[in-house]
């Protein structure tokens, strides 16, 4: 069996901020996600769950281009229960954040609703029903 199949989890998420101030506004004040810590005005981390997401600057360790404008590059899934996944919808909505798509029942078994950052990243509420 080799070492990589020993992963069992991912421990961190980065996201590759293009609007580091209205990023960590929207992570803070409209997700409500507790700041877990800041390494300077180039590395944030929020405590989600188990796991931590970190949001940073371009070119802080990799000196990429941002993806152009409206370019999707990133969904990120959060787990609720089933009950909250309306209660977070109603909740975003009165924070000014449209849903893409709506509070759905999925054929695939989810209840949904999708919705964008300040940088475009698709990010989804949803529970198994």
């Amino acid at each position: 069996m080799s070492a990589l199949s020993q992963i069992r989890q991912i421990d961190y998420t980065v996201v590759f901020a293009r609007d580091m101030d209205a990023m960590r506004r929207f992570y803070e004040m409209v997700m409500e996600f507790p700041l877990q810590r800041t390494l300077g005005d180039n590395w944030i981390e929020y405590r989600v769950g188990a796991t931590t997401l970190a949001l940073t600057r371009h070119g802080v360790l990799f000196n990429d281009a941002p993806p152009a404008a409206g370019a999707l590059s990133l969904q990120l899934a959060f787990r609720v229960a089933p009950d909250q996944v309306s209660a977070c919808a109603a909740s975003l909505e009165s924070k000014g954040v449209a849903p893409v798509l709506p509070l759905t029942d999925q054929p695939w078994g989810h209840r949904t609703v999708f919705f964008r950052d300040p940088d475009g990243n698709v990010l989804e509420i949803f529970a198994e029903i």
